[in-house]
């Protein structure tokens, strides 16, 4: 059998998050619009890569409807201006959508039958919020396959709360306030910019640009935090201000192979290790991230003390408490979410697997002492998906 081939993250991009609704930047903006927006960054960030190099074109949404819908990653294709010989399909896996877009691709290309792929991801909230138009199974209720409370993400969170008192409400609040703070210093110090792709978009009041994600908070106070109401149970502990909010995004992502990349003078950000996906209760779905990530440091030799690095999607606050939580790690560890999260930044679901890509590869370029680094997620319908990354960048001692 032949060795497997190296897969490396050349690059990603992203629009800037925006709010759902009619008073999101987004609003008058179709969804494959944005998607197409960030392919087109993508491609005009690295000239040297022939176009028509390009094997194919994944891109996730999980409503896939509308301008969501129409086999997305060859619709894209074709509007970002890639030749017609590109193909390209799309991807559903909730809120993993884009991590499953690039673990797709790479699979491809560690067989052997892709050089380059683009994948990412997009979500207009707005536009199609989530579970619209959906019709599940009545076997799921008659024969209680799933509760039906396994349908809304927010009462997942709050049985995650039950199940684990020590994941108190504050707990859950010092984190949310901790994401507003660190994204509010890392936009100061110019660490997120770089890799927005800016976004013209049509307002009654007319033309805009939009160049910052909408949904930061930087004015949150623990005061406020608590003084918030619990939408999915009477004096619960979710809240709007401890949760991912409802928002409208795109990302996209250059994967190659490590010989293609050295062939076409591409960068590499990052090296790909391991991945993994993995199944759980429904009803407790945020706690998927514990066995993908269990399962993907098996898979690459490594246990958890030596992930250097922590990019853990923030659906909701407990989700990431209860995985910080199961390896022993303090909420406070500056390894994990250094620059925020989708607390504060937004969570357009199937995008955010690339949002997540995006920060470790940076901060890589920051820390050469650190040697591997964790992208994780909960997805709905009770699983987790987990990817590990090695720094190219890294300088200390090889095992």
């Amino acid at each position: 059998m032949a060795a497997k081939t190296e897969v490396v993250f050349v690059d990603g991009v992203r629009t800037p998050f925006g709010r759902a609704g009619e008073k999101g930047m987004y609003w008058q903006t179709r969804a494959d619009d944005l998607v197409v927006k960030a392919m087109m960054g993508l491609l005009e960030r690295n000239p040297s890569l022939p176009p028509e190099r390009v094997d194919d074109v994944a891109i996730a949404a999980t409503t896939q409807q509308g301008d969501q819908g129409l086999t997305l990653g060859r619709t894209a294709a074709l509007l970002a201006g890639l030749p017609r010989t590109v193909p390209g399909y799309a991807i559903d896996r909730m809120c993993a959508g884009a991590m499953t877009s690039v673990t797709t691709i790479a699979g491809a290309i560690a067989f052997g039958a892709y050089d380059v792929g683009i994948a990412g991801g997009v979500e207009h909230m707005g536009h199609h919020p989530m579970g619209v138009g959906v019709d599940p199974n009545p076997r799921f209720a008659a024969e209680k396959l799933v509760s039906a409370e396994a349908l809304n993400m927010g009462n997942t969170a709050e049985r995650i709360h039950d199940r684990f008192p020590s994941l108190t409400r504050e707990r859950a609040d010092r984190f949310a306030l901790a994401s507003q703070q660190k994204i509010a210093a890392a936009y100061t110090l110019g660490k997120i910019q770089p890799d927005l792709i800016a976004v013209s978009t049509h307002t009654d009041s007319g033309w805009a640009l939009a160049t910052r994600d909408e949904a930061m908070r930087p004015e949150t106070t623990l005061e406020g935090l608590a003084g918030l109401k619990t939408p999915f149970r009477p004096h619960g502990r979710v809240t709007a201000g401890n949760s991912s909010g409802l928002n409208d995004g795109a990302t996209a992502s250059l994967l190659a192979s490590a010989d293609a990349a050295k062939e076409l003078g591409l960068s590499v950000k990052m090296r790909m290790v391991s991945f993994a996906f993995a199944g759980v209760q429904p009803e407790i779905m945020g706690i998927g991230p514990v066995p993908s990530t269990e399962k993907a440091l098996r898979k690459a030799g490594l246990t958890i003390d030596d992930i250097g690095l922590f990019e853990l999607n923030e659906a909701f606050a407990v989700q990431v408490l209860s995985l910080l939580d199961h390896f022993g790690i303090d909420d406070e560890d500056p390894r994990v979410n250094p620059w925020g999260g989708s607390i504060a930044i937004g969570h357009p679901l199937a995008s955010s697997g690339v949002r997540l890509m995006i920060q470790l590869a940076r901060q890589f370029e920051e820390h050469p002492e650190v040697r591997y680094g964790l992208t994780a997620m909960c997805v709905g319908l009770g699983q987790g998906g987990s990817v590990i990354w090695e720094n190219p960048n890294f300088k200390g001692k090889k095992r």
